[in-house]
């Protein structure tokens, strides 16, 4: 049989009811030929409510007892999935990480996948079971312990077994009805595309769309994993959703494809450092020790020997990233006259495959952007990216000036 991988997010399993509209979805796709394989997220708000009882215990906790708390989530929702399809006389088990094993590394909460092996649940599909309800975000490190793989971890769990299983689709259902050109409350006519190729949804993920985890967009990736991103809260409809796919499998490539937005960016200068060689890996290796996630960056013009640098990384960031820079300046190791923190700031994105091979999209931006008196603080520029730092209080009016220009209300 064709194996098929559905993955139901939290919102999608909030209530029993909600489990049995999920249920009824994996056994209609059950009816139509598949084994189907379901990773399920814990049901709304329950990862939350874990986090806090671990938080209130042991404010300073044991990653490992962490993760054996917050795992448990999913736990109760795969055998409630199980229990469910049961019932509908479609047969079903429930597995937990350790039981498929579903193998990462030792790094507690933030683990990685090292190996999926698919002999346990193969052998159950050949004796008749036809779906396995995985609990996602979980897996087992080599010394036995569980493991959980970050926020957002089911979204990978459900990639890497469509990977390991060769499964002909991945489909993600959450509360959205697929991926679109921009966030539809910031822009009322944003439009939902039909297929979006790997690397923009990676950019778009990235840049702040929260459709998908990132981590699970860079495997799809890698693997060639077709995923297609749809509402669990539809009816069904075979050709719902948005496919996220090969480059190759989309006909014509707009040069601009969609518009990511992020109000979470800080913009951080330092005034007045030495131009010298090595001063930007005296800069930047501290912060990344701190585990600072640097993005933009742009260096002024020497004068009589000293520059600025900007840089932009998350705002929850930034007193990292201050501490790390103090401490270099304390020791010696770097010299500056002022750090900026500058927290009103946001980060707009253009992404498309089309900008490879269509000039004029920068111009066309800056351009937009000038006709709305907005004015540009940092530009950072990749093959299929232009993002600029504006301030924040121009946001929307930034995206809806260039969804417009860019005509991304038609197919």
């Amino acid at each position: 049989m064709p194996i098929l991988v559905m993955k139901f997010g939290g919102t999608s399993v909030a209530t029993l009811d909600k489990i049995k509209r999920a249920a009824k979805r994996v056994g209609r796709e059950v009816a139509n030929g598949y084994d189907v394989i379901v990773v399920v997220s814990a049901m709304s708000g329950e990862t939350n409510k874990l986090v806090g009882f671990v938080n209130d215990t042991s404010p300073m906790y044991d990653a490992r007892e962490y993760d054996a708390v917050v795992s448990s989530g999913e736990n109760v929702t795969a055998g409630l999935m199980a229990l469910t399809l049961q019932e509908m006389d479609v047969p079903a088990r429930s597995w937990q990480g350790w039981q498929v094993p579903l193998k990462t590394n030792s790094a507690h909460s933030a683990a990685r996948i090292e190996e999926i092996p698919t002999d346990n649940i193969l052998a159950k599909f050949a004796e008749g079971m036809k779906v396995a309800v995985v609990a996602g975000f979980q897996g087992i490190s080599p010394e036995g312990r569980i493991t959980t793989l970050g926020r957002g971890g089911s979204d990978t769990t459900a990639v890497a077994f469509a990977a390991a299983f060769e499964a002909e689709r991945c489909d993600i259902y959450t509360d959205v009805d697929g991926v679109y050109t921009t966030d539809p409350r910031v822009e009322s006519k944003a439009r939902k595309m039909e297929k979006v190729a790997f690397e923009e949804m990676l950019e778009m993920a990235s840049l702040g769309a929260k459709v998908l985890q990132t981590r699970s967009v860079e495997l799809a990736m890698r693997y060639g994993v077709r995923l297609r991103v749809l509402s669990s809260f539809e009816e069904y409809n075979p050709n719902a959703g948005t496919l996220i796919c090969a480059e190759e499998d989309i006909v014509e490539n707009k040069p601009v494809s969609g518009i990511a937005s992020s109000r979470e960016e800080a913009k951080m200068t330092l005034v007045s450092i030495a131009d010298r060689p090595g001063i930007a890996a005296a800069i930047f290796g501290p912060l990344a020790e701190a585990g600072v996630n640097v993005d933009m960056i742009i260096q002024n013009i020497s004068e009589e020997g000293r520059t600025d640098m900007t840089f932009s990384c998350p705002m929850d960031q930034v007193k990292r990233a201050e501490a790390a820079l103090d401490e270099a300046k304390a020791k010696g190791d770097l010299n500056f006259g002022e750090l900026i923190s500058d927290m009103n700031v946001a980060k707009i994105s253009l992404v498309g495959i089309g900008m490879r091979s269509q000039s004029g999209v920068a111009a066309k931006m800056f351009k937009v952007l000038r006709d709305e008196g907005i004015n540009i603080k940092v530009i950072a520029t990749s093959e299929i990216k232009i993002s600029v730092l504006i301030d924040r209080k121009y946001t929307e009016l930034a995206v809806q000036a260039l969804h417009d220009a860019f005509e991304l209300d038609k197919a």
